[in-house]
């Protein structure tokens, strides 16, 4: 006998599906590691066969072995269906069940649910009513994509109605930012490499920059994005959650709670921006043209660029801002930590007039050139004492080769296969994530609140993001954008 491990998309005749999930899944089949009794059903609401299903998918996917390729497809299968309709989960049970009872080993089950997301709770509830999550006969997961929830209430709620039928360790909160390699990497960086962790604090950094840029706009996106603004799509969740990855104290051990539990100190030392002081720490802004975007308000107040001033109320971080930046229609797609160490105490060197020495700094690019770039002081040849910033590079593809880092879904599944929630957001994670946007939103809703600035696409924001920076004798950095190819 041999365990069944069935994953059951819901949603399956959506882009998610084709465009990331089936291709993730087919990567691991190549590596050898989707488990054993490997088992797909789709199910969504289209009129579609098998055949259909797999053609559509193989499509989208292009693999290049087609041998590989067929052993794959032989275990897709899709079912018409509603998941939130009692007949067609029973119709999927039964489908399920034939599957399970002809290995006759244990029945594993991965429910993904690529839905929308006013019915997460509908589906769930539908499967604890049907039985679809008794534990009994072998585990049972659930994902589910983003965003969860539009608010801290309507998070809380929803965390809510899934714990009346799941516990907390059958919930995978997926953010797929967690699953990129180049965010994992950032634990390696500071916890295995003893020259860096001494640093890591406020006595060494004077600021800390997040950025997550991107060159498109809105794109086919319009009316889900009129509703939700840059702060919802991108810091609630990308953001935050690599702030709490680049900024917490190192956990004992390597295990899912330690990370977790070390990820949620960190968010909970956070200082809440209150409803009056957002005006003096953050900026918002709407790029020309968005309100001509198909599906958006014509006189829609929607941001699409935003940066918040955020301080860490512990030892390590008091007193160092953390600048968290993100939008559309920019000059680069780059997604990067930035470490600006303090300057030096005191310069000895006997610099030409109106020339310093620029503080060293750190960039962690994610993506697109993923890698990290060490900027240090050297001296110029056949010169006194000038001075000039050079780079100690690192990249991911120069020393691992083209192509080897894989997309972030595939970690993320492999993840939820094994039962590791490290990548996986908790919880209360999301609730503490929440709990500091939600005082930002309000406080743009005041009748003192900060003007919606606009920005030319193509640009790096309104001309506002950097005289904010500025006026505190700081800047913004390119490091990561310039290496974008």
């Amino acid at each position: 006998m041999t365990d069944t491990t069935s994953i059951i998309i819901f949603g399956a005749s959506g882009d998610l599906t084709s465009r990331k999930l089936i291709p993730a899944l087919f990567s691991l089949h190549r590596k050898g590691r989707l488990p054993e009794g490997f088992h797909l059903i789709g199910m969504a609401r289209s009129d579609m066969a098998t055949a259909a299903f797999r053609a559509e998918l193989r499509e989208a996917a292009a693999p290049s072995d087609a041998n590989a390729w067929a052993a794959f497809a032989s275990q897709l299968e899709y079912l018409r269906g509603d998941p939130t309709d009692t007949d067609s989960l029973s119709r999927l049970e039964a489908r399920l069940t034939a599957t399970e009872a002809a290995n006759g080993g244990a029945a594993n089950r991965l429910y993904y649910l690529a839905t929308p997301p006013h019915v997460y709770a509908d589906v769930v509830l539908r499967l604890g009513a049907a039985g679809m999550v008794d534990r009994r006969r072998g585990w049972r997961r659930v994902i589910i994509e983003k965003p969860f929830g539009s608010d801290l209430a309507s998070a809380q709620e929803l965390n809510r109605l899934l714990h009346q039928v799941l516990d907390e360790d059958q919930i995978y909160r997926i953010d797929h930012y967690l699953g990129k390699e180049t965010v994992q990497n950032v634990l390696v960086f500071r916890f295995a490499n003893s020259i860096f962790e001494p640093l890591w604090n406020r006595n060494y950094i004077d600021h800390v920059q997040i950025t997550v840029a991107e060159t498109v706009g809105v794109e086919h996106r319009g009316p889900f994005y009129d509703r939700v603004g840059v702060v919802r799509d991108m810091f609630q969740n990308h953001l935050i959650q690599v702030l709490g990855m680049a900024a917490m104290e190192p956990p004992a051990s390597f295990d899912a709670e330690s990370l977790r539990n070390e990820r949620i100190k960190l968010l909970r030392a956070v200082r809440p921006l209150q409803p009056q002081d957002v005006a003096q720490d953050t900026l918002r802004a709407q790029y020309d043209g968005y309100r001509r975007e198909p599906g958006v308000a014509p006189d829609s107040h929607t941001p699409t660029f935003a940066v918040l001033k955020l301080f860490i109320d512990n030892w390590r971080w008091q007193g160092v801002p953390f600048y968290l930046r993100s939008g559309k229609s920019l000059a680069a797609k780059a997604t990067s930590i930035v470490i600006q160490f303090k300057s030096v105490p005191h310069v000895m060197f006997p610099l030409p007039p109106g020339q310093g020495i620029r503080p060293n700094s750190l960039a962690i690019c994610l993506q697109p050139d993923e890698g990290m770039h060490l900027q240090f002081e050297v001296k110029e040849p056949d010169t006194l004492a000038a001075m000039r910033p050079v780079d100690m590079e690192f990249h991911y593809a120069d020393d691992f080769g083209p192509g080897a880092i894989p997309d972030a879904y595939e970690r993320l599944l492999l993840d939820a296969f094994h039962g590791d929630p490290s990548l996986y957001t908790r919880g209360d994670s999301i609730e503490l994530a929440w709990a500091l946007v939600d005082p930002i939103l309000q406080g743009w809703e005041r009748p003192d609140a900060p003007p919606l600035l606009t920005y030319a696409p193509g640009t790096w924001g309104p001309p506002e993001s950097g005289a904010r920076l500025a006026a505190e004798g700081r800047a913004w950095s390119s490091d990561c954008a310039r290496h974008d190819a």
